[in-house]
């Protein structure tokens, strides 16, 4: 047998979990035929001595929901060794929709996911209603990766209830028939799941709260038990256990999340972080996660690998200047020019000392964590961190620009202003928001290491003027597994936690280990020198909209169904993506 491919002398880490080996790999239409010693010919031989050499990685986690309809690429993704990437997370998303609705939709995307409606609006081409036709439409389209589609409960909500789901009135017995009627003809043409967001912090472009999120019982469990019968098909939430209100809303909210879950009998995962308010907070989502497992529900948690953090600039989304009346009166203005104002020693003077104007509230999607940070800015100055070229994430609180400032007899927001204007006014500064209470990443290895925990929360394809998270793979794989001074991952176990272990949770099969028989998606690594450099703004969404992308140097080559969509680092023109239908697994 002549093969397509063979990928000769690499380091195989397969994604079992196995000892890593040193072999070969046949691949012949699009499968792997082969691994160990392969002495067919091939039309084409990739030389991976030196390198490893991974299955491709799952992304459980991702809201390019919308850009999958425009773009054939999915960076940042592509660039990262993801294969797999699953869309519709924490409830919101593109479909099902009514023509009418369209605009409600990009309202919601943009205030949630922080991507440019202008951009969502120009770029998505609406050739669906229902949620198999959104499928079928993006299936039709070229892709360098695969892509699977989770089922969002708000858009699922304005379809079928209108104007009362924005109200956020509660479903009644005959919306939820309808909704379950919805889930099942959407599963049944290969939807990956449900997601559900129940975000205090998640509100629309225009202010108002996320339809779904103060769903009830019933409304939950009605749509889990459209699953009933089902073997395929997974459940997402997010939720801040009412972070506005008092901690003994806990074990009511956990409640609904876990009847949630046990009604479709399916997979569910939860997004698990630290958060300063409620420090705890977190453990004890573990014990009620680890209480439902043993009840016999398939509960995981979602964690990332790092801060769940964000990135100021005067480019970005936010700044700690940003509602300063002073600043205001000039933030209409080109960076250069912004700059070249705000390096005046008065104009300065005058934003650090004035108050910041109240930015959340109706009519606004700002949170009101938002305008907290800002009338803290000084306390917080001791949580920023200056990123740099070669970003360090894990820094100790004396790196801080607080903790500089004070080191050098300077106000703290004296030096944060400088930095912000470094780089000609491009530098960025890292505010790790969650999962940094104690200034490490213990907690976060605590998580990782949980054994109902699965990689994921990289957000890929939103938050695009803060942060750049699908780095996420790169990143663990480099920090937690080779550079990180103590509590290292063993490589094997971070490599599954990559590919097999979210390939399982999602019921695909055909993907996740190098072994014969498996889809030829596959990752060659430069381990030694994989790298990452601070993220950077760049205009290339349409209508110009901007979004951060990070750099990234290693990837020798990424195959998606044995072709190469990634060489060098480089994008190349093959597209062998296709979405990925859970009922055909």
């Amino acid at each position: 047998m002549s093969l397509d491919i063979k990928i000769k002398g690499g380091t195989i880490v397969d994604g079992s979990g196995k000892e890593s080996f040193k072999g070969d790999i046949g691949i012949k239409d699009g499968k792997i035929v082969s691994v160990g010693k392969v002495d067919e010919s091939a039309s084409q031989t990739i030389d991976a001595d030196g390198a490893l050499v991974t299955p491709g990685f799952v992304d459980l986690h991702t809201h390019y929901d919308g850009q999958v309809s425009w773009d054939e690429v999915l960076m940042p993704s592509v660039n990262h060794g993801t294969t797999t990437v699953v869309m519709g997370s924490c409830g919101v998303g593109f479909a099902p929709v009514k023509k009418a609705d369209r605009n409600k939709l990009i309202d919601l995307m943009e205030g949630v996911e922080d991507i440019p409606g202008a951009a969502l609006a120009q770029g998505i081409n609406w050739q669906w209603e229902t949620f198999p036709e959104y499928m079928d439409a993006l299936d039709k389209m070229p892709h360098t990766i695969d892509f699977a589609a989770q089922i969002p409960h708000d858009a699922l909500r304005v379809y079928t209830m209108g104007e009362r789901a924005l109200e956020q009135k509660p479903a009644t017995e005959d919306d939820i028939k309808k909704m379950q009627q919805f889930v099942r003809e959407a599963m049944e043409a290969g939807a990956a799941g449900l997601t559900t967001g129940r975000s205090d912090v998640h509100r629309s472009a225009s202010g108002n709260w996320t339809p779904a999120s103060e769903a009830t019982m019933e409304e939950l469990v009605g749509l889990a038990s459209a699953f009933k019968g089902m073997n395929y098909g997974v459940l997402q939430a997010v939720s801040d256990f009412d972070m506005e209100r008092t901690h003994d809303d806990f074990d009511k909210e956990f409640e609904f999340l876990e009847k949630f879950a046990a009604a479709s009998g399916r997979p569910f995962s939860l997004s698990l972080n630290q958060r300063d308010f409620w420090p705890d907070l977190w453990k004890r989502i573990l014990q009620k996660g680890e209480e439902a497992s043993k009840k016999g529900i398939d509960f995981h948690f979602q964690v990332a690998p790092r801060a769940i953090g964000v990135n100021l600039g005067l480019q970005c989304t936010f700044h700690p200047f940003m509602g300063k009346p002073s600043y205001k009166a000039i933030s209409h203005l080109p960076l250069k020019e912004r700059v070249e104002k705000m390096k005046d020693p008065e104009l300065k003077r005058k934003i650090i000392e004035e108050a910041s104007e109240q930015l959340a509230g109706d009519g606004t999607p700002v949170p009101p964590l938002a305008d907290k940070f800002l009338a803290a800015i000084e306390q917080l100055s001791f949580k920023l961190f200056e990123l740099g070229e070669d970003p360090d994430y894990e820094q100790p609180l004396e790196k801080s620009l607080g903790a500089k400032a004070k080191g050098m007899g300077m106000a703290p927001l004296d030096l944060v202003y400088d930095t912000m204007l470094k780089n000609d006014g491009k530098a960025l500064i890292y505010f790790p928001i969650y999962n940094y209470t104690e200034f490490s990443y213990d907690n976060v290895h605590t998580m990782l290491e949980h054994p109902q925990s699965l990689f994921g929360l990289s957000d890929s394809g939103a938050h695009v003027g803060t942060v750049c998270d699908g780095s996420f793979p790169t990143y663990f794989l480099s920090y937690w597994t080779r550079d990180r001074a103590r509590g290292k991952i063993p490589l094997e176990r971070a490599v599954q936690m990559l590919t097999s272990d979210n390939a399982r949770h999602m019921g695909y099969s055909d993907r996740g280990l190098i072994q014969a028989g498996k889809k030829a998606d596959i990752n060659i690594i430069d381990y030694d020198n994989l790298s990452l450099k601070a993220p950077r703004m760049i205009q290339d969404l349409p209508g110009g909209g901007q979004r951060l992308m990070q750099e990234v140097h290693g990837y020798r080559a990424t195959l998606v169904s044995g072709q190469v969509v990634l060489e060098n680092d480089k994008v190349t023109d093959a597209r062998p993506g296709r979405i990925v239908r859970s009922s055909k697994m």
